[in-house]
């Protein structure tokens, strides 16, 4: 699987919530609305998720491995990186 296209939109806040991000695979497969976060140990991307009636949240799509997992992140955070570069500029 390829990942052709990423998309990072930076957040105004200086919080938690770095940015909200849009992967596409193969040119023909869209996912919106992963999160960039900062946490303990660094950046990480979290999965778009949706509130259940029970108050927690479940992921509505994400990687059934950690390679593909691994190769999302890696590519976000790059994105971002790149995005974040370019706004000091």
């Amino acid at each position: 699987m390829k990942i052709t296209e990423v998309k990072v939109f930076p957040t105004e806040k200086n919080d938690k919530l770095k940015a909200y991000a849009t992967i596409v695979f193969e040119n023909c497969f869209i996912v919106r609305d992963l999160k960039i976060i900062e946490g303990q140990k660094g950046l990480f991307v979290s999965m778009p998720s949706r509130r259940r009636k029970d108050g927690t949240f479940r992921d509505i799509v994400h990687p059934l491995n950690s390679d593909t997992r691994k190769l999302i992140e890696e590519s976000i955070i790059k994105e971002y990186n790149n995005v974040k570069d370019l706004e000091r500029d």
